[in-house]
C-alpha cells in the first residue's frame, strides 16, 4: 500500500499564491492607456507599465512605513538628545555651546552646599528651633547648680554617711569659761553645717550669674562683628530677627489652630438589621431566663459588678500593713494638725469612737477609690442603661444570698410571676392572639406584640416570615373586635397602630392583601343587602377604623393603588347608597366625609359624593323646604319624615352650646336624655359639616367648574340656613365659607378643542421649476456653486481616505496572519523534531533491550 498524500497546510498555499502572482517582465503584458487629448488643470490618471506594478508599489510603501510602525509598536529603544538647542537649526554651534555653558554655571551657582537642603525651612528638635538652642539662653530657675548636680561636699557626706563622727570632733580654739577646750554640741554642729551649705550655694549662684553676664556680653560682641562676615554664612534665626516679621492674619491663625485640633475618632461600624435582631433576641432570652430563676426562688447574682481597681505595684496577697484606727496627721501653717477622727480618739469613750472613726476612715478610703475610677463605672452604667428598655429598668435583681431572707425570696418570686415574659411564640391563629393579649392593659399588649416581633424576626428562622405575615391579619381582626365592643376600646386601638405600621413596612404585600380582603368582604356584604332590600346601613365602627388605618398605612395620593383606591370607592358607595335615618347615621356619614377629605387632600381629586352628602346634611338643618332653589340627591330627600333631623327644637339652646368634636362611639349608640342635649348635638353636627365645607372650598379652588359645584351650597348658606339662631362661632364660620367661595368664583373659559388651521384643497395647477443645466442640479449663485464643489471634493477625499484605511487594515491583518502562521509552522517543526528524537531514543532503547535478552 502506498503512503497517503500529505495534507497541505495554509502556509504552503500562501507561498504558492505568492509565487503565482509574481510579475514577470513580459513586454507583451505591458498595458498602455492612451488619452485622446490633454486638459489643462486636470491630473492624468492614465498609468503606463506592467499590470500590478501600482499595487506592488503600494504594498512596498506600506512595508516601509506601516509595517515598521507596527513592528516598533510598544518599544521604547530610542535615544533622544535633550541638550539645549540640539534640534534648533537657526542657532549656530558656537551660540549653542555658550548657552549650554551659561546654563551649567547657573546650576552650579544655585547649589550652595554639598547637600542642597531647603534653607527656607527651619530645623527643629522636639519643637524647638536649632538656631535658638545654639544661643544657650535657657535660664535655670532652680537653686541647685546644674553643673554640679549629684556632687556632694565632703563634710556633708561625712556628716550624713560617716556615722556622725564629724559631729563628735572637737574644734580647735574654742574654750569654755575655765579656759579648757570643750566639744561643740550637736545643735551647734548642725547649725554650722547649714551655714556652710548655704554659703557654698550662694557662691555657686554668684559664679553662675557672672558666667551668664559674660555670655550675654560675648553674644552682644558677636552681633556687632557679625555684619562684617558674609551674609550667606549668618544663621537663619539672626537673619529673621533683622527682618521685620509680618504679623499673622486671622486666616493663618485659624489654619494653625485647626492643625492642632483633635481629629475625629473612628466609630464602630453600623450593624445590619439581622445582627440587631439577633442581639435583641439574645437579650430577651437572657432576661427571660433570669425571670424564670427568680420565680423558682433561685438567687440571681449580679454579673455587672465592676472589677476593683488594682495598681501595678499590688502583690495581690491581701496583706494589710496598717489598721484603720490610726489618726490622720497633716502639717499646716508650721504646726501639726490632727483631724476630727484623731480628736475623737482622745475622748472618754476611746474604744467606741475609735471603731467608729475607723469605719468612717475606711468608708472614706473606699469612696476615694471609687471616685478615682468613677468615669469607668459611669460608662458601664450608661451602656447598660441604653440597652435596657424603660419597663425593664424597673426590675431589681438581688446581689447575694446573704442579703435575702426567705420572705424576700418569696416576694421576689411573686414579683417575677407578675412580670411579663420576655419571649413569646408567634400565634398560629386568632384565638391564640386573643388569649395572649386578653387580660392585659394597653401598654402591656403593645409590649407583648413588640417582643413577639423581636423574638420571631424573619432573619432568625425560615418560618418566621410566614408567622409574622399571619400576625398582621390576626391583629387586624383583633382591632375590629376591640372596636365592636361596648364601649369601644379606642385608646387600645390607637396604641396598636405603630405595631400594624411596623408589620406593614416589613411585609407590604401581605398587609395589602389582608386589607384588600377586609374591604372586599365588607363591600360584598353591602351589595348583597342592597340587592335584597334596596338600601343598606352605614358601616359599623370597626369598618370606619379599618378605613382610617388604610389611610395611615398606605399612600392616598397615588393615581391608582390596590388598597386605597378600593377604600375610596367603598366610601363613595356608602355616602351614596346608605340613607340617613337617625343622628347616628349623620355621625357615621360625617366620619366618612372626614375620611374622604383625608384621602383626597394630597391628590386634590374631586369627590362629588362628598359635596352632595355635605349639602344634604345642611339641608337637614333647613326649616322651610318649600322653595329652596336647589335640589338634593340620594340618599337624602327634599321632604319627608327624616328631613328635619338637624332642625333645632328650641332656638335658645344655642346660647349654652360650646363647640365639641363628635365622639366615634356615637356611630353605634347615642344616648341623649333631654332636648337641650339633642340640640347641642345637632349644632355640633352642623359645625362639623361647615368645617368640612370650608376645607373643601379651599381644596377645590383650582377646579374649572368650581362655581357650578358650590352654587347650590352658596344658595343654601345665604338664603335658607337659619344662621341667625346659631351661636356666634357658627356665624363666623358661615361668613368665612361664603367669603372663600365668593373669592374663588372667577370667570373661567370653558374647555374647547384646540383650533387648527384648515387644510387647503388640492390644486390641479402644476408647479413649474426651471432647469438650466439638464442632468445636474446646479446652484444659481457663485457661493452655492463653490459650496457644492467643496462638498463634492470633501466626499471624494473622504471616500479615498476610507479606502486607504481599509487597505491598511487588510495589510496589517495579512501581516498578523503571516506571523501567526509562521509561529505555528515553527512550533510544528519543533514538535516534529521532538517526536523524531523521541522515536529514535525509543528505537535505541528497544534494540538495547533485545541485545540484553539475547545474551541471557
Amino acid at each position: 500500500m502506498g503512503k497517503p498524500p500529505k495534507k497541505k497546510n495554509l502556509a504552503d498555499k500562501v507561498r504558492k499564491t505568492k509565487t503565482s502572482t509574481e510579475i514577470k517582465n513580459n513586454p507583451f503584458e505591458v498595458k498602455i492607456n492612451r488619452k485622446k487629448f490633454d486638459i489643462l488643470g486636470r491630473k492624468s490618471k492614465h498609468d503606463v507599465g506592467l499590470p500590478g506594478v501600482s499595487r506592488s508599489k503600494a504594498i512596498n510603501k506600506r512595508k516601509e512605513t506601516l509595517l515598521k510602525e507596527y513592528k516598533t509598536k510598544d518599544k521604547a529603544n530610542k535615544f533622544i538628545d535633550k541638550r539645549f538647542g540640539e534640534y534648533d537649526t537657526k542657532m549656530d554651534p558656537e551660540e549653542k555651546i555658550l548657552q549650554r555653558f551659561s546654563m551649567e554655571r547657573q546650576r552650579t551657582q544655585d547649589k550652595k552646599d554639598m547637600y542642597n537642603l531647603n534653607e527656607e525651612e527651619e530645623l527643629t528638635h522636639y519643637g524647638q528651633s536649632l538656631s535658638e538652642m545654639e544661643k544657650l539662653n535657657d535660664m535655670v530657675d532652680s537653686d541647685d547648680d546644674a553643673d554640679e548636680k549629684g556632687v556632694l561636699s565632703a563634710e556633708l557626706t561625712a556628716s550624713h554617711f560617716g556615722g556622725g563622727g564629724l559631729l563628735r570632733r572637737k574644734t580647735q580654739g574654742e574654750k569654755d569659761n575655765g579656759g579648757n577646750q570643750r566639744a561643740k554640741s550637736r545643735q551647734e554642729l548642725i547649725e554650722e553645717l547649714i551655714l556652710k551649705s548655704k554659703q557654698e550655694k550662694r557662691e555657686r549662684q554668684n559664679q553662675k550669674e557672672e558666667s551668664q553676664v559674660l555670655t550675654e556680653k560675648l553674644d552682644q560682641d558677636w552681633k556687632s562683628i557679625q555684619g562684617l562676615l558674609a551674609h550667606k554664612n549668618a544663621p537663619k534665626a539672626d537673619r529673621l530677627e533683622e527682618e521685620d516679621k509680618p504679623k499673622l492674619d486671622e486666616y493663618d491663625m485659624m489654619v494653625r489652630e485647626l492643625g492642632f485640633e483633635m481629629k475625629a475618632q473612628p466609630s464602630e461600624k453600623m450593624k445590619t438589621p439581622e445582627e440587631v435582631a439577633r442581639e435583641e433576641r439574645e437579650r430577651l432570652q437572657k432576661l427571660e431566663a433570669d425571670r424564670l430563676r427568680r420565680m423558682m426562688g433561685d438567687v440571681v447574682e449580679d454579673c455587672t459588678k465592676t472589677q476593683a481597681h488594682m495598681s501595678a505595684d499590688d502583690l495581690n496577697d491581701g496583706f494589710i500593713l496598717d489598721g484603720d484606727d490610726k489618726p490622720t496627721l497633716a502639717y499646716q501653717d508650721g504646726k501639726w494638725n490632727i483631724n476630727e477622727e484623731g480628736a475623737k480618739i482622745e475622748g472618754d469613750d476611746g474604744e467606741e469612737e475609735d471603731g467608729e472613726s475607723g469605719e468612717e476612715e475606711s468608708g472614706g478610703e473606699e469612696g476615694s477609690g471609687e471616685d478615682s475610677h468613677s468615669d469607668l463605672d459611669s460608662e458601664q452604667e450608661s451602656e447598660g442603661g441604653e440597652e435596657e428598655e424603660e419597663e425593664e429598668e424597673k426590675d431589681e435583681v438581688p446581689a447575694t444570698k446573704s442579703q435575702l431572707s426567705e420572705e424576700e425570696r418569696k416576694a421576689q418570686a411573686e414579683a417575677a410571676k407578675a412580670e411579663l415574659p420576655y419571649t413569646f411564640k408567634a400565634p398560629e391563629s386568632y384565638s391564640d392572639l386573643k388569649s395572649l393579649l386578653q387580660g392585659h392593659p394597653a401598654d402591656h399588649q403593645c409590649i407583648i406584640l413588640a417582643r413577639t416581633q423581636k423574638c420571631n424576626h424573619p432573619s432568625l428562622a425560615v418560618g418566621n416570615k410566614l408567622k409574622l405575615q399571619k400576625l398582621f391579619g390576626f391583629l387586624l381582626e383583633y382591632v375590629g373586635a376591640l372596636a365592636s365592643r361596648s364601649p369601644p376600646e379606642l385608646s387600645t386601638i390607637d396604641k396598636m397602630i405603630p405595631q400594624l405600621y411596623g408589620l406593614c413596612q416589613l411585609f407590604p404585600e401581605a398587609a395589602s392583601k389582608a386589607m384588600q380582603t377586609t374591604l372586599v368582604d365588607s363591600a360584598h356584604r353591602m351589595e348583597d343587602v342592597l340587592e335584597v332590600k334596596g338600601r343598606a346601613a352605614f358601616p359599623q365602627l370597626d369598618m370606619l377604623i379599618y378605613l382610617k388605618i388604610t389611610a395611615l398605612l398606605f399612600p392616598t395620593s397615588d393615581f391608582r393603588h390596590p388598597v386605597t383606591t378600593p377604600a375610596l370607592l367603598y366610601i363613595s358607595q356608602a355616602l351614596t347608597k346608605c340613607p340617613v335615618m337617625s343622628l347616628e347615621d349623620v355621625t357615621s356619614g360625617l366620619v366618612l366625609c372626614c375620611l374622604a377629605v383625608e384621602y383626597v387632600s394630597f391628590s386634590k381629586r374631586f369627590c362629588p359624593e362628598l359635596i352632595n352628602f355635605l349639602l344634604g346634611v345642611l339641608h337637614l338643618a333647613v326649616q322651610d323646604k318649600t322653595s329652596t332653589g336647589y335640589s338634593v340627591v340620594p340618599p337624602f330627600r327634599q321632604n319627608g319624615k327624616v328631613s328635619d333631623l338637624l332642625v333645632l327644637s328650641d332656638p335658645e339652646s344655642s346660647q349654652t352650646w360650646s363647640k365639641k368634636t363628635l365622639p366615634l362611639s356615637a356611630t353605634q349608640t347615642l344616648t341623649l336624655t333631654t332636648d337641650l342635649d339633642t340640640d347641642h348635638y345637632r349644632l355640633s353636627a352642623v359645625a362639623t359639616c361647615m368645617d368640612l365645607l370650608k376645607h373643601c372650598s379651599s381644596l377645590y379652588r383650582e377646579l374649572t367648574s368650581y362655581s357650578h359645584i358650590f352654587q347650590p351650597i352658596t344658595i343654601l348658606l345665604s338664603k335658607h340656613l337659619p344662621i341667625k339662631t346659631y351661636p356666634a362661632a357658627l356665624q363666623d364660620l358661615h361668613g368665612e365659607i361664603l367669603a372663600t367661595i365668593s373669592g374663588s368664583l372667577t370667570s373661567r373659559p370653558l374647555l374647547v378643542f384646540q383650533k387648527k388651521k384648515p387644510i387647503p384643497l388640492k390644486l390641479f395647477t402644476p408647479k413649474i421649476v426651471e432647469v438650466l443645466d439638464y442632468g445636474k442640479k446646479r446652484g444659481n449663485t457663485k457661493e452655492e456653486r463653490e459650496k457644492e464643489r467643496l462638498n463634492h471634493k470633501y466626499k471624494k477625499e473622504f471616500k479615498g481616505a476610507l479606502r486607504e484605511i481599509r487597505k491598511d487594515t487588510r495589510f496589517l491583518a495579512r501581516e498578523k496572519l503571516n506571523e501567526v502562521m509562521g509561529r505555528d509552522a515553527e512550533r510544528k517543526r519543533k514538535v516534529k523534531e521532538l517526536f523524531g528524537s523521541l522515536a529514535t531514543q525509543e528505537g535505541e532503547w528497544k534494540a538495547l533491550k533485545r541485545r540484553k535478552n539475547s545474551r541471557h
